[in-house]
Order: structure tokens, then sequence, then C-alpha cells
């Protein structure tokens, strides 16, 4: 069954973790949710069946991002760095901050920067469909929709984002 694990992960660690990383904006925590992911693949080889192992594994990695995101929005709603270093309380900021926006040149970086501000579901359909390249029917199977939603929404997603990136591109 080890063996079976570590095939598992060298094929399947890159499509969790890219995941992970376009859904938050953050390698850190989506290296944290990586191994999180994977523990529970471990925890649950026996009983996955193989042909619905992807889905099963992006299933368990978009609620551990969701999850991520709602700590993290939290926290950092509250919480912030000052130049010097403390730690200081605040109320939650609306909206990207202008100043990460004007630094970002790269259209990687504000693309990323634009789907952030996408709604669920439609981020995850825009991420598994555009970055990780996944069928409709893949889609479908993985977050448990009709084949008729995945494509609307994915059709909603995609105009979403065109209206954050030009909120992006023109401040």
């Amino acid at each position: 069954m080890l063996r079976l694990f570590q095939k598992l992960v060298e094929q399947h660690r890159h499509r969790v973790y890219t995941f992970a990383f376009y859904y938050l904006r953050d390698r850190e925590e989506a290296e944290d949710i990586t191994q999180d992911v994977l523990l529970k693949l471990w925890q649950h080889l026996p009983e996955l069946e193989s042909d619905r192992l992807v889905a099963w594994l992006l299933r368990v990695t978009r609620n551990a991002c969701h999850d991520a995101f709602r700590r993290t929005r939290s926290y950092r709603g509250m919480v912030h760095n000052d130049a010097d270093g403390s730690i200081q309380l605040r109320a939650e900021q609306p909206g990207p901050d202008p100043e990460e926006i004007a630094e970002s040149v790269d259209a990687k970086r504000k693309i990323e920067l634009a789907l952030k501000d996408v709604a669920d579901p439609y981020r995850t359909i825009l991420i598994l469909r555009e970055i990780q390249e996944m069928s409709y029917e893949q889609i479908s199977e993985i977050l448990q929709m009709p084949l008729n939603t995945i494509k609307v929404y994915l059709h909603r997603g995609r105009r979403m984002l065109r209206e954050q990136l030009q909120e992006v591109v023109s401040p």
C-alpha cells in the first residue's frame, strides 16, 4: 500500500498544489493544504475507488481551500503588521489592495488577483477548467453538479473574470 501511495503522491501532488495556489494565492498555505490533502489520501486510500480518485482529491482540496480562505480572510480583517513590525487590529477593507495592483505588471499576477475576487463556485470551475484543463464531465463529477450547470457557471465565471480584469487593469 505504501508503494501505491507514493505513486499517487507523485502523480497528483502538483495538481493539488496548483489548485490550492490558484484558489488562495499563497504558496505556504497551498503547501500546507497539499500536505493535509495527501494525509487524507493516505487515511482514506483503502476505501477510494481508483476511477474516482482525482475527483475525490480535488473535492477535498477545494473544501480545504475554502476553509483556509475563510480563516485567512477573517484573520486579515482583524490584524495587520505596521511598518515597525507591530501587530495592530483593524477593520477589514473591502476590495483589492491598490498598492498590490499598482506593483503588479505581470499578466499572470493580474489574472490571479482578478480570479481571487470571483465568487465561488465560479472560481473553482474556472481553475478546474482553465488552469487544471479538466473536462466538463470531470468538473461535474468533482463538484457533484449537473453538466449543464457547470457549463453555465463557467460562462458566468469567465464573464466575472473579464470584469475583474478590467478593474485590475484600469484602476
